[in-house]
Protein backbone atom coordinates (compact mmCIF):
# COMPACT_ATOMS: atom_id res chain seq x y z
CA UNK A 1 0.00 0.00 0.00
CA UNK A 2 3.05 2.26 -0.10
CA UNK A 3 1.06 4.60 -3.33
CA UNK A 4 -1.77 5.28 -0.24
CA UNK A 5 1.24 5.80 2.01
CA UNK A 6 2.67 8.35 -0.19
CA UNK A 7 -0.34 10.63 -0.17
CA UNK A 8 -0.84 13.71 2.17
CA UNK A 9 -3.83 15.60 3.08
CA UNK A 10 -4.45 18.34 0.73
CA UNK A 11 -5.27 21.95 1.96
CA UNK A 12 -7.05 23.04 -0.70
CA UNK A 13 -9.63 20.20 -0.86
CA UNK A 14 -9.96 20.29 3.30
CA UNK A 15 -10.61 23.57 2.99
CA UNK A 16 -13.71 22.92 0.79
CA UNK A 17 -15.15 20.82 2.97
CA UNK A 18 -14.86 23.38 5.87
CA UNK A 19 -16.78 25.93 3.26
CA UNK A 20 -19.31 23.49 2.93
CA UNK A 21 -19.79 22.90 6.57
CA UNK A 22 -20.00 26.69 7.14
CA UNK A 23 -23.02 26.54 4.30
CA UNK A 24 -24.48 24.00 5.72
CA UNK A 25 -24.91 25.78 9.30
CA UNK A 26 -25.82 28.79 7.02
CA UNK A 27 -28.71 26.44 5.68
CA UNK A 28 -29.79 24.79 9.10
CA UNK A 29 -29.94 27.76 11.93
CA UNK A 30 -29.94 31.17 9.71
CA UNK A 31 -33.12 33.07 10.04
CA UNK A 32 -35.57 34.32 7.78
CA UNK A 33 -34.92 37.96 6.67
CA UNK A 34 -37.44 40.58 5.08
CA UNK A 35 -34.89 41.31 2.26
CA UNK A 36 -35.10 39.89 -0.29
CA UNK A 37 -31.29 40.24 -1.23
CA UNK A 38 -30.63 39.04 2.10
CA UNK A 39 -32.57 35.63 1.41
CA UNK A 40 -31.16 35.12 -1.97
CA UNK A 41 -27.69 35.17 -0.04
CA UNK A 42 -28.89 33.11 2.42
CA UNK A 43 -30.49 30.43 -0.21
CA UNK A 44 -27.24 29.68 -1.84
CA UNK A 45 -26.26 28.22 1.30
CA UNK A 46 -29.62 25.50 1.13
CA UNK A 47 -28.17 23.30 -2.16
CA UNK A 48 -24.50 24.02 -3.26
CA UNK A 49 -22.84 22.86 0.45
CA UNK A 50 -24.20 19.83 0.36
CA UNK A 51 -22.99 19.05 -3.46
CA UNK A 52 -19.47 20.12 -2.38
CA UNK A 53 -19.65 18.17 0.86
CA UNK A 54 -20.43 15.35 -1.95
CA UNK A 55 -17.93 16.34 -4.34
CA UNK A 56 -15.05 16.31 -1.81
CA UNK A 57 -16.12 13.11 -0.33
CA UNK A 58 -15.36 11.37 -3.92
CA UNK A 59 -12.21 13.28 -3.97
CA UNK A 60 -11.57 11.94 -0.75
CA UNK A 61 -12.39 8.48 -2.23
CA UNK A 62 -9.92 8.72 -4.80
CA UNK A 63 -7.15 10.04 -2.55
CA UNK A 64 -7.40 7.09 0.29
CA UNK A 65 -7.79 4.45 -2.74
CA UNK A 66 -4.21 5.57 -4.30
CA UNK A 67 -5.23 8.72 -6.00
CA UNK A 68 -3.36 8.98 -9.34
CA UNK A 69 -1.58 5.64 -8.84
CA UNK A 70 -4.70 3.70 -7.66
CA UNK A 71 -3.44 0.65 -5.36
CA UNK A 72 -3.67 -3.03 -7.18
CA UNK A 73 -3.12 -4.68 -3.83
CA UNK A 74 -5.28 -5.22 -0.88
CA UNK A 75 -8.55 -3.82 -2.96
CA UNK A 76 -11.01 -5.98 -1.21
CA UNK A 77 -9.12 -4.97 2.31
CA UNK A 78 -9.80 -1.44 1.39
CA UNK A 79 -13.35 -2.08 0.01
CA UNK A 80 -13.97 -3.83 3.84
CA UNK A 81 -12.72 -0.46 5.46
CA UNK A 82 -14.92 1.73 3.46
CA UNK A 83 -18.03 -0.85 4.06
CA UNK A 84 -17.08 -0.69 7.73
CA UNK A 85 -17.20 2.78 7.83
CA UNK A 86 -20.32 3.08 5.86
CA UNK A 87 -22.79 0.90 7.77
CA UNK A 88 -20.81 2.76 11.25
CA UNK A 89 -22.56 6.48 9.53
CA UNK A 90 -25.54 4.90 8.70
CA UNK A 91 -25.69 3.49 12.65
CA UNK A 92 -24.54 6.93 14.27
CA UNK A 93 -27.30 8.82 11.39
CA UNK A 94 -30.18 6.66 12.68
CA UNK A 95 -29.09 6.81 16.42
CA UNK A 96 -29.16 11.32 15.96
CA UNK A 97 -32.23 10.58 14.38
CA UNK A 98 -34.05 8.52 16.69
CA UNK A 99 -33.05 10.29 19.84
CA UNK A 100 -31.55 14.07 19.12
CA UNK A 101 -34.15 14.96 16.90
CA UNK A 102 -32.72 17.64 15.02
CA UNK A 103 -34.79 19.65 13.09
CA UNK A 104 -32.85 19.23 9.99
CA UNK A 105 -32.05 16.19 7.67
CA UNK A 106 -28.95 13.95 8.64
CA UNK A 107 -25.81 13.72 6.04
CA UNK A 108 -24.72 10.67 7.84
CA UNK A 109 -26.50 7.79 7.04
CA UNK A 110 -27.12 8.80 3.56
CA UNK A 111 -23.52 8.88 3.51
CA UNK A 112 -22.87 5.40 4.72
CA UNK A 113 -25.16 4.28 1.76
CA UNK A 114 -23.66 6.52 -0.79
CA UNK A 115 -20.29 4.62 0.21
CA UNK A 116 -21.27 1.27 -0.20
CA UNK A 117 -23.16 2.18 -3.68
CA UNK A 118 -19.27 3.51 -4.60
CA UNK A 119 -17.59 0.29 -3.69
CA UNK A 120 -17.63 -1.13 -7.26
CA UNK A 121 -17.10 2.01 -8.95
CA UNK A 122 -14.19 2.98 -6.62
CA UNK A 123 -11.36 1.39 -9.59
CA UNK A 124 -12.86 2.70 -12.30
CA UNK A 125 -10.83 4.81 -14.86
CA UNK A 126 -11.25 8.16 -14.20
CA UNK A 127 -12.36 9.37 -17.99
CA UNK A 128 -14.98 6.33 -17.23
CA UNK A 129 -15.82 7.58 -13.55
CA UNK A 130 -16.22 10.78 -15.05
CA UNK A 131 -18.27 10.16 -18.35
CA UNK A 132 -20.69 8.03 -15.75
CA UNK A 133 -20.56 11.32 -13.10
CA UNK A 134 -21.91 13.37 -15.63
CA UNK A 135 -23.89 11.26 -17.68
CA UNK A 136 -25.96 10.23 -14.16
CA UNK A 137 -26.02 13.72 -12.82
CA UNK A 138 -28.14 15.08 -16.27
CA UNK A 139 -30.72 12.72 -15.17
CA UNK A 140 -30.70 11.53 -11.66
CA UNK A 141 -31.80 14.83 -9.91
CA UNK A 142 -34.75 14.75 -12.58
CA UNK A 143 -35.56 11.46 -11.61
CA UNK A 144 -35.57 12.45 -7.71
CA UNK A 145 -37.55 14.98 -8.16
CA UNK A 146 -39.70 12.91 -10.12
CA UNK A 147 -39.72 9.99 -7.30
CA UNK A 148 -40.22 12.34 -4.65
CA UNK A 149 -43.91 13.17 -6.46
CA UNK A 150 -44.92 9.26 -5.92
CA UNK A 151 -47.36 7.37 -4.37
CA UNK A 152 -45.12 4.71 -3.21
CA UNK A 153 -42.71 7.53 -1.96
CA UNK A 154 -45.59 9.08 0.16
CA UNK A 155 -46.88 6.09 1.21
CA UNK A 156 -43.65 5.08 2.41
CA UNK A 157 -42.96 8.44 4.74
CA UNK A 158 -46.10 7.64 6.32
CA UNK A 159 -44.39 4.30 7.41
CA UNK A 160 -41.38 4.11 10.05
CA UNK A 161 -39.44 3.28 7.29
CA UNK A 162 -39.75 6.53 5.75
CA UNK A 163 -35.72 7.25 5.93
CA UNK A 164 -36.14 4.85 3.09
CA UNK A 165 -37.89 7.60 1.00
CA UNK A 166 -34.95 10.06 2.17
CA UNK A 167 -32.21 8.08 1.21
CA UNK A 168 -33.30 7.02 -2.43
CA UNK A 169 -35.06 10.42 -3.49
CA UNK A 170 -36.46 12.34 -0.87
CA UNK A 171 -34.41 13.71 1.43
CA UNK A 172 -32.01 16.63 0.77
CA UNK A 173 -29.41 13.96 0.18
CA UNK A 174 -30.69 11.61 -2.31
CA UNK A 175 -28.15 9.03 -3.04
CA UNK A 176 -28.99 8.59 -6.79
CA UNK A 177 -27.92 12.46 -6.80
CA UNK A 178 -24.56 12.09 -4.20
CA UNK A 179 -23.56 8.77 -6.00
CA UNK A 180 -23.21 10.93 -9.41
CA UNK A 181 -21.57 13.40 -7.37
CA UNK A 182 -18.98 11.50 -5.66
CA UNK A 183 -18.04 9.49 -9.05
CA UNK A 184 -17.13 13.21 -10.51
CA UNK A 185 -14.48 13.81 -7.53
CA UNK A 186 -13.38 10.73 -7.69
CA UNK A 187 -12.47 11.05 -11.08
CA UNK A 188 -10.77 14.28 -10.42
CA UNK A 189 -8.55 13.00 -7.76
CA UNK A 190 -7.36 10.07 -10.29
CA UNK A 191 -6.55 12.98 -13.07
CA UNK A 192 -4.25 14.04 -10.32
CA UNK A 193 -5.71 17.48 -8.12
CA UNK A 194 -1.55 19.01 -7.82
CA UNK A 195 -1.18 19.15 -11.43
CA UNK A 196 -2.07 22.99 -12.84
CA UNK A 197 -3.74 21.83 -16.12
CA UNK A 198 -6.16 19.55 -14.41
CA UNK A 199 -7.03 22.15 -11.94
CA UNK A 200 -7.17 24.77 -14.37
CA UNK A 201 -9.56 22.53 -16.51
CA UNK A 202 -11.75 22.03 -13.43
CA UNK A 203 -12.32 25.81 -12.45
CA UNK A 204 -12.65 26.06 -16.67
CA UNK A 205 -15.77 23.16 -16.97
CA UNK A 206 -17.04 24.07 -13.84
CA UNK A 207 -17.11 28.08 -14.38
CA UNK A 208 -18.81 27.38 -17.71
CA UNK A 209 -21.77 24.86 -16.02
CA UNK A 210 -22.52 27.67 -13.39
CA UNK A 211 -22.65 29.85 -16.32
CA UNK A 212 -24.79 28.25 -18.95
CA UNK A 213 -26.91 25.68 -16.66
CA UNK A 214 -27.74 27.94 -13.62
CA UNK A 215 -29.29 31.35 -15.98
CA UNK A 216 -31.73 28.25 -17.93
CA UNK A 217 -32.49 26.48 -14.71
CA UNK A 218 -33.71 30.06 -13.19
CA UNK A 219 -36.00 30.76 -15.87
CA UNK A 220 -38.02 27.70 -15.31
CA UNK A 221 -40.69 27.00 -12.65
CA UNK A 222 -39.18 26.11 -9.12
CA UNK A 223 -40.62 22.88 -7.16
CA UNK A 224 -42.77 25.00 -4.92
CA UNK A 225 -44.89 26.71 -7.68
CA UNK A 226 -48.30 25.17 -6.60
CA UNK A 227 -49.92 22.91 -9.89
CA UNK A 228 -46.79 23.12 -11.75
CA UNK A 229 -46.54 20.17 -13.72
CA UNK A 230 -44.98 18.42 -16.60
CA UNK A 231 -41.31 18.32 -17.78
CA UNK A 232 -40.00 21.94 -16.70
CA UNK A 233 -39.92 21.17 -12.72
CA UNK A 234 -37.71 18.20 -13.23
CA UNK A 235 -35.50 19.52 -16.03
CA UNK A 236 -35.26 22.64 -13.80
CA UNK A 237 -33.50 20.39 -10.83
CA UNK A 238 -31.01 18.09 -13.67
CA UNK A 239 -29.95 21.84 -14.62
CA UNK A 240 -29.76 23.25 -11.26
CA UNK A 241 -27.92 20.44 -10.33
CA UNK A 242 -25.33 20.38 -12.74
CA UNK A 243 -24.97 23.74 -12.37
CA UNK A 244 -24.06 24.02 -8.84
CA UNK A 245 -22.13 21.22 -8.66
CA UNK A 246 -19.75 22.89 -11.00
CA UNK A 247 -19.76 25.84 -8.96
CA UNK A 248 -18.50 23.05 -6.40
CA UNK A 249 -15.48 22.09 -8.79
CA UNK A 250 -14.98 25.80 -9.28
CA UNK A 251 -14.81 26.43 -5.18
CA UNK A 252 -12.18 23.57 -5.09
CA UNK A 253 -10.11 24.55 -7.86
CA UNK A 254 -9.75 27.91 -6.87
CA UNK A 255 -8.57 26.60 -3.13
CA UNK A 256 -6.56 24.69 -4.72
CA UNK A 257 -5.06 27.41 -6.72
CA UNK A 258 -4.47 29.74 -3.38
CA UNK A 259 -2.77 26.98 -1.44
CA UNK A 260 -0.95 24.66 -3.84
CA UNK A 261 -0.16 26.68 -7.21
CA UNK A 262 -0.06 30.44 -5.76
CA UNK A 263 3.31 32.23 -5.45
CA UNK A 264 5.06 30.85 -1.81
CA UNK A 265 3.79 34.46 -0.43
CA UNK A 266 0.81 33.67 -1.28
CA UNK A 267 0.26 29.92 -0.22
CA UNK A 268 1.57 31.39 3.34
CA UNK A 269 -0.82 33.81 4.03
CA UNK A 270 -3.99 31.73 2.23
CA UNK A 271 -2.74 28.95 4.50
CA UNK A 272 -2.93 31.23 7.48
CA UNK A 273 -5.75 32.87 6.66
CA UNK A 274 -7.47 29.81 5.97
CA UNK A 275 -6.20 27.61 8.59
CA UNK A 276 -9.34 27.32 10.91
CA UNK A 277 -11.43 26.71 7.99
CA UNK A 278 -8.79 23.73 6.69
CA UNK A 279 -9.10 22.51 9.91
CA UNK A 280 -12.89 21.64 9.89
CA UNK A 281 -12.82 20.00 7.04
CA UNK A 282 -10.24 17.54 7.73
CA UNK A 283 -12.52 16.70 10.95
CA UNK A 284 -16.00 16.49 8.84
CA UNK A 285 -17.69 13.81 10.93
CA UNK A 286 -16.41 15.27 14.28
CA UNK A 287 -17.85 18.89 13.49
CA UNK A 288 -20.97 17.67 12.05
CA UNK A 289 -21.82 15.60 14.64
CA UNK A 290 -21.06 18.13 17.22
CA UNK A 291 -23.35 20.82 15.68
CA UNK A 292 -26.32 18.20 15.53
CA UNK A 293 -25.87 18.20 19.34
CA UNK A 294 -25.69 21.85 19.86
CA UNK A 295 -29.05 22.71 17.01
CA UNK A 296 -30.78 19.46 19.16
CA UNK A 297 -29.99 21.39 22.29
CA UNK A 298 -30.82 24.77 20.91
CA UNK A 299 -34.39 23.81 19.80
CA UNK A 300 -37.00 25.84 21.12
CA UNK A 301 -40.66 26.99 20.71
CA UNK A 302 -41.87 30.44 19.33
CA UNK A 303 -45.68 30.52 18.57
CA UNK A 304 -46.30 27.14 18.99
CA UNK A 305 -43.79 26.05 16.47
CA UNK A 306 -40.53 24.19 17.42
CA UNK A 307 -37.17 26.32 15.98
CA UNK A 308 -33.59 25.88 16.30
CA UNK A 309 -33.22 29.28 14.03
CA UNK A 310 -30.33 32.40 15.70
CA UNK A 311 -27.93 34.56 14.59
CA UNK A 312 -26.25 34.08 17.96
CA UNK A 313 -26.34 30.39 17.32
CA UNK A 314 -24.89 30.55 13.62
CA UNK A 315 -22.32 32.63 14.94
CA UNK A 316 -21.30 30.65 17.55
CA UNK A 317 -21.03 27.09 15.39
CA UNK A 318 -18.70 28.79 13.00
CA UNK A 319 -16.52 30.70 15.37
CA UNK A 320 -17.11 27.75 17.67
CA UNK A 321 -16.10 24.90 15.21
CA UNK A 322 -13.19 26.91 13.84
CA UNK A 323 -11.59 27.48 16.99
CA UNK A 324 -12.10 24.17 18.24
CA UNK A 325 -11.00 22.14 14.78
CA UNK A 326 -8.09 24.63 14.56
CA UNK A 327 -6.57 24.02 18.70
CA UNK A 328 -7.20 20.28 18.60
CA UNK A 329 -5.23 19.88 14.80
CA UNK A 330 -2.84 21.98 15.72
CA UNK A 331 -2.45 19.84 19.44
CA UNK A 332 -3.70 16.38 18.65
CA UNK A 333 -4.07 16.03 14.98
CA UNK A 334 -6.98 13.60 13.54
CA UNK A 335 -10.19 14.90 14.26
CA UNK A 336 -12.30 12.71 17.61
CA UNK A 337 -14.56 10.74 15.77
CA UNK A 338 -12.37 10.43 12.79
CA UNK A 339 -10.12 8.47 15.54
CA UNK A 340 -12.93 6.32 16.15
CA UNK A 341 -14.04 5.70 13.10
CA UNK A 342 -10.32 5.25 11.53
CA UNK A 343 -10.11 2.75 13.94
CA UNK A 344 -12.96 0.58 13.93
CA UNK A 345 -12.53 0.21 9.99
CA UNK A 346 -8.73 -0.97 10.65
CA UNK A 347 -7.53 1.63 8.83
CA UNK A 348 -4.87 2.18 11.91
CA UNK A 349 -3.80 -0.83 10.99
CA UNK A 350 -3.40 0.14 7.20
CA UNK A 351 -0.48 2.94 8.50
CA UNK A 352 -2.29 4.80 5.47
CA UNK A 353 -1.82 8.70 5.98
CA UNK A 354 -4.04 9.29 3.18
CA UNK A 355 -6.78 11.97 3.21
CA UNK A 356 -9.55 10.92 4.91
CA UNK A 357 -13.21 10.99 2.77
CA UNK A 358 -15.20 11.97 6.10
Amino acid sequence: MSDRRRLNRVDGVDAARGFALIGMFVAHVAPAVASVDAAALIAIADERPRLLFALTAGIGLGFISGGTRPIVEDRGELRRQIAVRAVILIALGMLIWATLHPLVYIILDVYGVAFLLMLPLLFLPPRGALALGIGLLAITPALAELGTRTALAEAVRQTPFRFLSDWIVGGAYPVIVWVPVMLIGLALARMDLTSPRVIGMTALVGAAAASVFLPVASRLPAPEVVGEAGWSVPLRASLETLGNVGVGALVVAALLTLTALARPAVRRVSGAVLSPVTAMGSMPLSIYTIHLVVISLAIRMEDGVPTDDSWPLLVGLIVGSMVFAWLWRRHLGRGPLERLLRRASGRDRADAAGASAI
